[in-house]
């Protein structure tokens, strides 16, 4: 847990560690996020970390690499909700890893050639939000 039981008020946080986290997230003009999917959605640490903060967070840009039985597709639905909460623009495409096709014996990660192209076009699209909605940070 980062902090105390109950998310605190914006920016009114007690916890070192929480406000090391909300300045490294400030920081930062753009995010992707690596998340399997468990049970239809995102973990509860992802979550956990997401709620903890909300300015620190706004007006950002994101996009997604999941992987789970069905790519992790379902987490990522998931996230694409918590991300308009936040004020995050997260980018339409996404990488989706299978665990069957592009891991060998669902632990050593050997992706599809394919995969590729699409990080490329989301670090692109993730690139062009980040310019664009720096200006309203600024």
């Amino acid at each position: 847990m980062l902090d105390e039981p109950i998310p605190p008020l914006y920016g009114q946080y007690s916890k070192e560690h929480t406000k090391k986290w909300a300045e490294k997230i400030k920081s930062l003009d753009g995010f992707i996020f690596v998340t399997p999917e468990y049970n239809h959605g995102l973990t509860g640490a992802l979550k956990n970390a997401l709620d903890y903060l909300f300015t620190e967070w706004n007006n950002k840009a994101a996009g997604f690499v999941s992987y789970g039985s069905a790519g992790g597709v379902r987490a990522v639905e998931h996230l694409r909700h918590i991300m308009g909460e936040l004020l995050v623009a997260d980018v339409r495409t996404q990488v989706a890893l299978n665990l069957f096709t592009d891991f060998e014996n669902f632990t050593k990660f050997n992706p599809n050639p394919q995969h590729e192209n699409t990080v490329n076009q989301m670090i692109d699209q993730i690139l062009s939000w980040t310019g664009v909605l720096k200006t309203l940070r600024s």
